[in-house]
């Protein structure tokens, strides 16, 4: 996969990474009002019925039926979507659980920030034992991106670790699998068609899992509306979609780098919306970040550069 195709995707993944970024103050809030499985059911639902109307209005022109008609492409994208929405099941809700677990005063946001970004080195090292290769300068990448996470997270120490932190350690491994099997079923089903599956399996677990676990109260579910729709249309229909059709064109390695830059527009929205500086170690944490996800772009090897010279 050459590098042009690279960062287009991670173009198209920073995008996603934005959005996931403002997303977490959502998170946080809702977290106070709203149930963890009731929370992700509502917004996988969302996001299933926005991608839904996205399908109906494009189905004359896509290359990918909802349903194809083929009984194979159909056993592929129905498998495609209920193992990409059960990965996503988990790590979601172990997300959202372990933001809700985390006691007061705990910076939360930045602690769930910094481990579910742990997928940047959790993707390469999966990649290594399903048989992949990974070229010295992408792991150098992902090294440079960690300690730019670490200052950017935690420049003032762990200060102790929460039940919050292992929910949401366990998350990071969950989307870690969850980006590795986007991967194996992108090309096959198409971008849009497996975000809807993979909601709509989410949607269907965690409503159920809510109904046996939790009780809604329909008062602070109206009260989190505003949270719900800007997580279920933009973090889930639109952010989760550009991850998949982003991942057509980056390879799994540079796909995390790119969305680890979730953690620095989540600082940025922080700083920007509630008012919150940035001190000399965020901003050089974000620097780094970004270094890291340019230097994951640039062709070192002479064969890369031939077939750029090609393109």
């Amino acid at each position: 996969m050459n590098k042009f195709r690279n960062l287009k995707g991670s173009l198209i993944l920073c995008l996603a990474s934005l959005i996931w970024g403002l997303a977490f103050v959502a998170q946080s809030d809702a977290a106070d009002k709203v149930p963890p499985l009731l929370f992700n059911s509502l917004r996988s639902f969302i996001g299933a019925l926005f991608l839904l109307i996205l399908l109906l209005i494009r189905s004359r022109t896509s290359e990918h039926p909802l349903i194809p008609k083929a009984p194979a492409d159909r056993k592929t994208t129905l498998t495609g979507g209920l193992l990409c929405g059960l990965f996503l099941t988990v790590s979601v809700n172990l997300q959202q659980f372990g933001i809700t677990y985390y006691p007061d005063g705990v910076a939360a946001e930045a602690r769930a920030g910094f481990l579910t970004a742990l997928y940047v080195i959790l993707v390469p090292l999966i990649s290594v034992f399903l048989g992949k290769k990974i070229g010295l300068p992408i792991l150098f990448s992902v090294a440079i991106a960690m300690v730019g996470i670490w200052f950017l997270c935690f420049s003032d120490g762990m200060g102790g670790i929460y039940l919050g932190d292992v929910l949401v350690f366990l998350c990071a491994i969950s989307f870690s699998l969850h980006i590795l099997t986007i991967d194996r079923y992108v090309d096959a089903v198409g971008g849009v068609n497996l975000s809807f599956w993979q909601f709509l399996v989410c949607g269907i677990f965690s409503a159920i899992l809510s109904l046996i676990f939790e009780e809604a109260v329909w008062q602070n579910i109206l009260a989190a509306a505003p949270q719900i729709l800007y997580l279920g249309i933009f973090s889930s229909g639109i952010a989760y979609t550009l991850q998949i059709i982003g991942q057509r064109y980056a390879e799994p390695t540079v796909a995390s780098l790119s969305m680890s830059l979730e953690s620095v527009f989540a600082a940025l929205g922080g700083w920007i919306i509630s008012g919150n500086s940035l001190s000399l170690f965020e901003l050089m944490g974000c620097g780094l970040v970004f270094c890291a996800i340019i230097l994951a772009q640039i062709p070192f090897s002479k064969n890369e550069r031939r077939k750029i010279k090609k393109q």
